[in-house]
């Protein structure tokens, strides 16, 4: 069963009903004026760079506190950070979210996500655990995945340490982050460790890069066309982009059948946004319990963007209250 809602009563599949927001407007503006490069001209290094640059003044919300840890992986160990929230008891098991950040497996890190992962633990009371697993194109696909499960395998094994409650456990990104999301949840359907819910942020589901909404806006709106296929350039090589495990869209329903229930939120003007709502509509027909949001009139990236943009703290809300419905 699927439920949809929306910002402004779009249903998946419609045309674009409004022109973006004006807060919108005004952050394409100033993108538009700058000058250099295409983005997709940069180097990797060139294109972190100016992605930690977005997020340094952006509001950090109070938690009771921040550890940075490093964990086992399959080639050394991984960066986590934990952020446990305003109230949590060191003496009662609580929920738990694994987050995966965003950035085409590229860009990213713990700091460029720090401020929404704050808001996701402040905002649900459930601590969060970021993964700063290794990138693309030095570590192209498997390795990014195989981190996040190394990832949710050790927070599971680490649940006494950690005062968290293994049953009770989420995991979840923003767009490379949402894929990986995705297809953790799916890889660890039948094991001890598997998720039982997953937040997935305008994901990246479909590396044919067929859907329409990757032409309707597929220049103008931050995130373009021509990145995505920078993107996946770097992520998959001359890979196969059909594999469930970076396309997660192309699943059989058996592999979905039993996975856990699913809040997928989309953005009217992304790239991503139909192929985001065809993994929700992919996951209901397996028998998966989800619910999809579109946001209109904004554009990939608004998640992390509330400080400007008011559907970004509407959808951290959103999330916030679906990880309590689910891990209550």
């Amino acid at each position: 069963m699927m439920t949809l809602s929306s910002s402004n009563a779009t249903v998946p599949g419609g045309n674009a009903s409004m022109p973006v927001t004006a807060e919108v407007k005004t952050i394409l503006d100033l993108l538009a004026a700058m000058e250099g490069p295409p983005l997709e001209d940069l180097t990797p290094d060139e294109m972190r760079a100016n992605y930690a640059a977005l997020g340094m003044a952006a509001t950090k919300a109070d938690v009771a506190s921040v550890e940075d840890r490093m964990v086992p992986g399959p080639a050394g160990d991984i960066p986590v950070r934990v952020y446990v929230p305003e109230g949590a008891s060191a003496a009662e098991a609580g929920p738990v979210l694994v987050y995966f950040h965003g950035g085409g497996w590229v860009i990213g890190d713990l700091e460029t996500h720090d401020p929404t992962v704050r808001a996701l633990a402040a905002r649900s009371g459930i601590t969060v655990v970021s993964v700063d697993y290794r990138l693309a194109p030095e570590h192209p696909f498997p390795a990014p995945l195989a981190d996040c499960v190394a990832a949710v395998e050790w927070v599971v094994a680490s649940a006494s340490e950690l005062s968290i409650d293994p049953a009770r456990l989420a995991v979840g990104g923003d767009s490379a982050g949402g894929n990986l999301a995705a297809v953790v949840s799916a890889r660890l359907r039948d094991t001890p460790a598997a998720p039982c819910f997953q937040l997935l942020v305008y994901p990246v589901t479909d590396g044919t890069l067929s859907h329409p909404s990757i032409d309707e806006n597929a220049d103008g709106y931050f995130l373009t066309k021509e990145m995505m296929v920078w993107f996946w350039q770097h992520y998959v090589g001359s890979g196969s982009r059909t594999d469930p495990s970076v396309s997660p869209l192309h699943a059989p329903a058996s592999a979905l059948e039993g996975v856990c229930p699913a809040l997928v939120i989309t953005a009217e003007f992304d790239p991503l946004r139909d192929e985001g709502e065809a993994y929700a509509e992919h996951l209901s027909a397996a028998g998966v319990p989800v619910t999809s949001t579109r946001y209109d009139g904004v554009i990939h990236g608004f998640f992390q963007m509330g400080d400007m943009i008011p559907e970004g703290n509407q959808a951290i809300d959103e999330a916030a209250e679906a990880l309590k419905r689910a891990l209550a």
